[in-house]
């Protein structure tokens, strides 16, 4: 149960993905992210009701395709209480037609890239998140490092958020759910232990170590140097 609450919350926050048949799913992860930032880019450029209102119907629309639609306001239960502080602000110090405009130019930035995170596998994103950062060879990055640091980071987050509710929930149990240390403690030692198992997974595959090339090069650098 306390895992299926962390991979919930995580699912909350991530957007986890759904499969379906829908010409949204089959779309290229392209088209769909360029979808994505050009109706981001068009709300807040132009920053009027009417865009706003367009894009409102076009984001349902899309979710609607998808078969997605009872799922498009699940992101706001973890939003509302920063978008009720910011629509507040808004209203005292801008009025309450800005206050709506900001409010919801985040709700359809937010709501727009989720449908992108429902209907595209974690695997397929990773692959072209791995296929933006190629052009970056000739600085010196990897991006197939970046890829397995991406894969990485989104295992760990369910396992850190079920880790956070477990020691919340033994805490509370034994009346200390009011003590830092104890809700905290127990929780950077799990993140540790489970960084340190992941470590030695990764380099008991060969993974994480330097490139035999880049091995070679150094000494004969270093050979080099002794001879000058």
């Amino acid at each position: 149960m306390r895992r299926r609450a962390g991979r919930a919350a995580a699912t909350d926050l991530l957007g986890g993905y759904t499969e379906g048949c829908s010409l949204v799913h089959s779309a290229p992860l392209w088209t769909k992210a360029a979808v994505l930032v050009a109706l981001s880019v068009t709300v807040l450029v132009f920053f009027s009701p009417t865009v706003l209102g367009a894009a409102a119907v076009l984001v349902a629309l899309l979710y609607a395709a998808a078969g997605l639609l009872r799922r498009i306001w699940q992101p706001l239960r973890l939003m509302w209480p920063l978008l009720v502080l910011l629509g507040a602000f808004q209203i005292w110090s801008a009025g309450p037609v800005t206050a709506v405009l900001v409010t919801g130019n985040i709700v359809i930035c937010v709501v727009a890239a989720r449908l992108l995170t429902l209907t595209t596998s974690p695997q397929e994103l990773l692959d072209g998140l791995v296929s933006l950062a190629r052009p970056l060879r000739f600085a010196g990055a990897d991006p197939e490092r970046f890829g397995l640091t991406l894969a990485l980071m989104l295992r760990s987050i369910p396992f850190l958020l079920g880790s956070a509710r477990d020691v919340r929930e033994s805490a509370m149990a034994r009346g200390l759910e009011r003590n830092p240390r104890a809700l905290t403690v127990p929780v950077v030692i799990r993140s540790v232990a489970y960084a340190r198992q992941t470590g030695d997974a990764l380099a008991a595959r060969g993974l994480g170590e330097a490139s035999p090339s880049r091995e070679r090069r150094v000494p004969e650098r270093k050979h080099a140097d002794g001879r000058g």
